[in-house]
């Protein structure tokens, strides 16, 4: 397990254009989340040590932002040749055990999170809504503990969501993701 940081997008980029198989049977593209005022999109997979240790909580965030128009797409593009625990049938088995509230995609072909500029995961990408265009406005951490829920000091997603929620814009400072480098084919 490599530590990787994420690397910081340009901050206003237009969210790139995606369409993926979901766990649940359905087809997934960036037109489904139009409805959304701020749309997370987060890379993870299934066998991840980081993520393992931050899957309640993106689960917690998911539903804590719902109801005031927050959208979260979890997509794992992790080469499941050489890691068969990220594979298709694993994600749909760790997303029904884990109660995701969300959708989870699969991007075999790794031209979303190419697209994205994923390097990590978890890696989370905030776009909050302009007319019916996504521009990105947060790239990094969820909070400032990976490893222990109890000891997390600063929700850093979460702060960037109000800000956005209230007609603001997060901090232009933002402390990149860590976690397992993406599985390149």
């Amino acid at each position: 397990m490599a530590l990787t940081y994420s690397e910081a997008a340009p901050l206003g980029t237009e969210a790139p254009p995606f369409h993926l198989p979901g766990v649940d049977g359905r087809s997934y593209g960036l037109e489904d989340f139009r409805d959304a005022r701020a749309l997370v999109v987060a890379f993870i997979c299934n066998h991840c040590p980081y993520v393992q240790a931050v899957r309640g909580r993106i689960n917690a965030l998911a539903r804590e932002f719902a109801p005031r128009g927050v959208r979260l797409v979890a997509i794992n593009c992790n080469d499941s040749k050489r890691y068969p625990d990220d594979g298709f049938e694993a994600m749909k088995r760790v997303a029904r055990e884990e109660g995701f509230v969300f959708p989870y995609l699969w991007d075999e072909s790794q031209e979303v999170a190419r697209a994205y500029g994923a390097a990590c995961t978890p890696d989370f990408f905030v776009y909050g809504r302009e007319g019916e265009k996504f521009f990105l406005k947060y790239q990094g951490r969820l909070d400032d503990n990976w490893k222990d829920e109890s000891a997390v000091s600063s929700r850093d997603l979460a702060r960037a969501l109000e800000a956005l929620l209230a007609g603001g814009e997060p901090a232009r400072e933002q402390q990149p993701s860590m976690g397992c480098s993406i599985k390149w084919k």
